[in-house]
């Protein structure tokens, strides 16, 4: 029987993510049960670890002995001294950017548009970035596994693909010479900050 691990998060980009890695290792990964209806703990670390770890731990007491996995991840722009980092997923937001209660979910399209125009200018060669994920899974508010990885690229001028989410269609791999977003799920999986992670946690479990 595979092992179930739950995970705290309600992102169907990193759930399918984390379900395409998780198969190989006979794990299965599902949503933290009640999850929407559970109020989320302030993310206030300065680092991933911080914050990965603050999430597993309050979660895995809303599912007493189970593992809960959860992750902080991001983007790291040199040029922009390692933003937008932990704030990858609220970057916009802190441009003052939001969405209006009845409007589509554009949290994407803002982020991207702010990390264009704070890159306007800066030549191809000196847009470096990597993608940075830590994932921790704790049972009964105890951190027990910890894994990270990175993958290094570089920030398209525009984006390409319509795969993937958040940053994937400006994050461009040259050695494939695609972006995130116009390679398929498998590939990803193999190379990407969060699949890699996830590879590495969960070879932890069975250890």
């Amino acid at each position: 029987m595979a092992l179930l691990l739950y995970a705290a998060t309600t992102s169907q980009g990193k759930l399918r993510d984390f379900a395409a890695a998780a198969v190989a290792h006979d794990v299965l990964i599902e949503p933290l049960p009640g999850l929407a209806t559970i109020p989320a703990p302030e993310e206030n670390g300065d680092t991933f670890l911080a914050n990965a770890t603050l999430k597993a731990v309050y979660y895995s007491r809303f599912a007493p002995d189970r593992l809960v996995l959860a992750d902080d991840s991001g983007l790291e722009v040199d040029a922009l001294n390692g933003a937008p980092g932990v704030r990858s997923a609220r970057f916009a937001a802190d441009a003052g950017l939001t969405d209006s209660p009845d409007a589509n979910d554009n949290t994407d399209v803002w982020n991207n548009m702010v990390l264009l125009q704070r890159l306007a200018g800066i030549p191809a060669d000196q847009r470096t970035a990597r993608y940075r994920c830590v994932l921790v899974a704790a049972r009964n508010g105890e951190p027990l596994y910890t894994s990270e990885a990175a993958v290094e690229g570089l920030i398209l001028e525009a984006p390409r693909g319509t795969g993937g989410f958040g940053y994937d269609p400006l994050f461009y791999l040259p050695a494939l010479q695609h972006t995130m977003a116009e390679i398929d799920l498998e590939t990803k999986n193999s190379l990407s900050h969060r699949g890699r992670a996830l590879t590495t946690l969960l070879g932890q479990l069975h250890q």
